[in-house]
């Protein structure tokens, strides 16, 4: 057999394209080389393609598992053009070089995203003579082109044609390659993690797709990207589809993440207002329009140029009121034709983002993480808010029914704020709210100042314990009537007897909510 052969090994997944590849690699004098179905594929379209059986020698067995494991393969593929002593051995040995090797893998990640798939179709659907043979070609890239995606066939085909074959293509088609295969081993760890109930192992990798490249991230000066998780969470903003309005900038997302993290607190009608990833406005009723009405008045400086996000379906009606203000995003569950058709003509580049799943819950085992530099920080997701047998009222004054409901109310919201965080709110919307200071009294001053007359009954939630009683002592100025905080500070007793002082009701939950 003469080493001068010129060989393609093409073996398949996904189809498109494969047979006009084929066919023009044959027009260039090469011998078409395959398995399985690509080799019926390929045959059934005109293709002279070749058994891998019949270059091997070998007869594939074990249903299929082993068919392109063999020396003839891999040498072939392996062998080192410019290596005198290589190409020696595989002539002696009557082995041709495979100077093309088009590879797409099982689906795992499709097979996996079946419901109640079984563990044993999953492990069936884990590909080893594929990967075995990109990364061998990748290996060898300066002397074989290696393409695991059908996009790449055409660059190909004209580089042969040409007569010019680029060096830098090839390590391009390398780097693909083994970024390909990284991806498809991680979604198989990170399957066989969820079965083994491994919260965080001694390494780890993650599966992510691009979704867009940004203008720019936080400022103009720097450069981004999205990534959508391989697994797209239901309810997350990676699952929404942009109906109309400009691309997502990174600000857009970050923001509306919080957003859709504090509306998936509340089942009934609700609106959530955020800026700079902040909440400026919440508001609730028995329907959507005036549930935006309460959100927006509590800030309606702040939520100009901000995002709205609703679980309820967006009318004429309420899109003519959104579209009284400057808004970048409104997501909701739906939009009516009458509504779309509205935004078209009035507000074309406000993003409407549409989000059937807004109110499912978040899976046990979703991770919350943050980039540091030169390191990862995960954790478990903030999914509850507190244990209603944990309430403790530790006042002599007991709060009503209605301060219950409030109170509850402000710390779903100050769940979601920046810590320091303190809001001021009665049971169906936000008053006034107060974040990211450095020290609680501060932010307690900043909730009750915004709130003003609006305070006076309201209820005041802390995501974190009083270190002293001076926001109690600020609460009362304002007129509040009930106070919410965690407790756990050595000084608790303090802020009780201020609190009793002051004639205040004050309940512990015992479950904090820093968010940082």
């Amino acid at each position: 057999m003469s080493i001068q052969k010129k060989r393609a090994l093409l073996s398949v997944f996904d189809k498109s394209g494969i047979a006009e590849f084929a066919g023009n690699l044959e027009k260039l004098g090469y011998e078409i080389v395959s398995t399985g179905g690509t080799l019926s594929y390929l045959r059934k379209e005109g293709i002279n393609a070749v058994n891998i059986s019949d270059i091997t020698g070998f007869k594939e067995c074990l249903d299929g598992r082993v068919k392109t494991l063999h020396p003839v393969v891999h040498a072939g593929i392996l062998a080192m053009r410019a290596n005198k002593e290589h190409m020696e051995q595989i002539e002696a040995l009557g082995i041709a070089p495979i100077d093309v090797v088009a590879i797409n893998l099982y689906p795992f990640k499709a097979t996996i995203s079946k419901e109640n798939v079984e563990l044993q179709e999953a492990i069936e659907n884990i590909d080893i003579g594929g990967p075995t043979m990109l990364r061998a070609a990748a290996k060898n890239f300066q002397d074989v082109y290696v393409i695991c995606d059908p996009q790449d066939y055409s660059t190909v085909i004209d580089e042969l044609k040409a007569g010019s074959q680029s060096l830098g293509t090839k390590f391009n088609l390398m780097y693909k390659v083994y970024q390909h295969t990284a991806y498809y081993d991680t979604l198989i760890a990170t399957y066989l993690r969820s079965k083994l109930n491994i919260e965080f192992p001694e390494q780890i990798t993650f599966a992510y797709d691009k979704a867009q490249d940004m203008r720019y991230g936080e400022n103009p000066h720097q450069s981004a990207a999205f990534y959508k998780e391989a697994f797209i969470v239901p309810g997350s903003l990676a699952a929404a589809e942009q109906l109309q309005g400009k691309e997502l900038s990174y600000n857009n997302i970050n923001d509306a993440n919080g957003a859709l993290d504090l509306l998936r607190e509340f089942k009934e009608p609700c609106c959530v207002a955020v800026k700079h990833a902040n909440p400026c406005g919440v508001g609730t009723a028995t329907d959507i329009f005036d549930a935006y009405i309460k959100a927006h008045d509590c800030d309606p400086v702040s939520i100009f140029g901000g995002i709205v996000a609703l679980n309820r379906s967006v009318d004429l009606k309420l899109a003519k009121k959104l579209a009284e203000i400057f808004l970048e995003i409104v997501i909701a569950p739906d939009f009516t034709q009458e509504a779309l058709a509205y935004y078209a003509e009035k507000k074309k580049n406000v993003r409407l983002m549409k989000l059937p799943t807004v109110l499912a819950p978040l899976k046990p085992g979703t991770r919350d993480m943050k980039k540091v530099l030169g390191g990862l920080l995960i954790q478990d997701i903030d999914a509850t808010l507190y244990d209603e047998a944990d309430l403790k009222v530790v006042t002599k004054k007991q709060p009503t029914k209605e301060q219950l409901e409030a109170l509850k109310f402000a710390f779903k919201v100050v769940k979601h704020t920046k810590s320091n965080a303190i809001t001021v709110c009665d049971a169906e919307k936000t008053l006034g709210l107060g974040m990211g200071q450095p020290n609680r009294i501060d932010s307690a001053r900043q909730a009750l100042t915004r709130a003003g007359e609006g305070a006076k009954g309201a209820a005041l939630a802390s995501d974190a314990f009083f270190p002293f009683p001076d926001c109690v002592e600020e609460a009362a100025k304002f007129g509040i009537s009930a106070i919410i905080q965690p407790g756990g500070s050595l000084k608790d007793q303090e802020s009780i007897d201020k609190a009793d002082e002051l004639g205040i009701a004050m309940v512990f939950c015992g479950q904090r909510h820093f968010k940082h």
